[in-house]
């Protein structure tokens, strides 16, 4: 799936769901929460995590990976839809600060 598809899929979903309504400072607090969730799946990977209840093995742990840059990504996505910005740009607009940066052509 492209990255434009996905964003209107998840768009429609969130409307579906009545969450779309959400103001982009609540939604940057979903995003705050999304990357804390990606900085713990991140740290069990890197570091492991010594917690009595928790035995995931690897997969487990790069299934939550995806999972939490997923939710990430999707959080951004809907951002993007309420800036009216298309993520696509985001990539060519990173890709050209840096060249610049970095006196890259």
């Amino acid at each position: 799936m492209m990255l434009k598809q996905h964003q209107d899929w998840l768009v429609d979903f969130y409307k579906r769901r009545d969450w779309y309504k959400y103001s982009s400072f609540i939604r940057l607090n979903f995003l705050t929460e999304e990357v804390g969730e990606l900085s713990r799946a991140i740290r069990a990977i890197e570091i492991g995590r010594d917690h009595p209840g928790e035995h995931e093995t690897r997969e487990k742990r790069n299934e939550n990976l995806h999972e939490e840059l997923a939710d990430v990504m999707d959080q951004v996505l809907i951002l993007c839809d309420k800036y009216q910005v298309d993520p696509d740009s985001l990539m060519a607009f990173s890709e050209a600060k840096l060249k610049k940066r970095f006196n890259e052509q």
